[in-house]
């Protein structure tokens, strides 16, 4: 979930190879992750985005003014410039295999909307239903086509739990033949349709969002993630080799 906050007006060089802080290896399937180099210029912003922006965040205030977020503690702040300038490096240099995007704890849905101007398909996953209602009214307010899941980031059968150091991810039963007993699927979403994942995860979260990925994404999807520093990365799904990493 995402509020606003503050700006910087200076490229930005992504982490390149190896890891960001929290990423924990672990074991691994055939898949894999590769980390994608982001240098990220929030310079530039068109009017339209900046008109946005400008609309979010006073909407964000007013529901800081008005204490409502003391009914979400964990809701935390984002820095949406940086955000919207790695969906455009991703968009811009053509790593991206299409342009299904979906924001897991979507919030306010600022990200999504700021896909959604970068011309994506764009999907906001969002299971508190004031927040997702929010969301919802402030793209159809501004006339930028968003759709708003007021539901779980986390798939029918998938369930999360605390594991030593952070989350861990619970997955379906696997039938006889090694195979999870039905295909991950959000209302209206085929999550392995999507070609971009966007997540601000909770402190100690960022793992267990990289295995939910490996978990949902199919080959060549990439995830983008937003961290608690401001910083973000994004990794693609590959089949394994010497150069990507086992979450």
């Amino acid at each position: 979930m995402h509020a606003l906050s503050g700006t910087t007006s200076t490229p930005i060089l992504g982490t390149g190879n190896g890891f960001h802080p929290g990423q924990i290896a672990l074991g691994s399937n055939a898949m894999a992750l590769r980390e994608i180099p982001l240098v990220l210029d929030p310079t530039g912003i068109s009017e339209e985005v900046a008109s946005f922006l400008g609309e979010a965040e006073k909407r964000c205030d007013e529901f800081f003014d008005a204490g409502l977020n003391r009914r979400y503690p964990r809701y935390l702040p984002s820095n949406p410039e940086n955000v919207f300038a790695a969906l455009r490096h991703l968009k811009d240099c053509g790593h991206l295999r299409g342009d299904l995007f979906c924001e897991w704890g979507s919030g306010f849905g600022i990200a999504t909307c700021l896909a959604a101007l970068l011309g994506f398909e764009a999907y906001g996953i969002e299971i508190e239903a004031e927040l997702a209602e929010r969301s919802a009214q402030l793209a159809r307010d501004l006339g930028i086509l968003v759709e708003i899941l007021c539901t779980s980031y986390l798939p029918e059968g998938y369930e999360e739990c605390e594991g030593v150091g952070g989350k861990d991810l619970l997955k379906p039963e696997a039938t006889s033949f090694g195979e999870a007993a039905f295909a991950p699927v959000y209302d209206g979403l085929d999550p392995g349709e999507v070609d971009l994942f966007f997540v601000y995860p909770w402190p100690g979260q960022e793992s267990f969002m990289m295995e939910l990925f490996e978990e949902l994404a199919t080959e060549d999807a990439i995830l983008l993630i937003h961290h608690a520093d401001k910083s973000v990365t994004a990794y693609r799904r590959v089949y394994d080799d010497e150069e990507s990493f086992k979450i």
